[in-house]
């Protein structure tokens, strides 16, 4: 899949975070170790979406 992040230089490094997933964010010194830590929080945030709501009744709502 294919995510869009988004990244900030600050002064110790690069933070960066995924829009997409709320609180999925990271930082790494360099933006390539920014853009590898986000691989890793998106795969684990999916990880723990799909682990927290296996048991969950689907609903749909309707907004006006």
């Amino acid at each position: 899949m294919r995510y869009k992040v988004k990244l900030n230089k600050t002064k110790i490094g690069y933070a960066i975070w995924c829009p997409a997933l709320p609180g999925c964010w990271t930082l790494g010194e360099t933006e390539e170790e920014a853009l590898e830590n986000i691989k890793e929080a998106i795969k684990t945030y999916l990880q723990n979406v799909d682990e927290v709501t296996q048991n969950a009744e689907l609903r749909y709502v309707d907004v006006r």
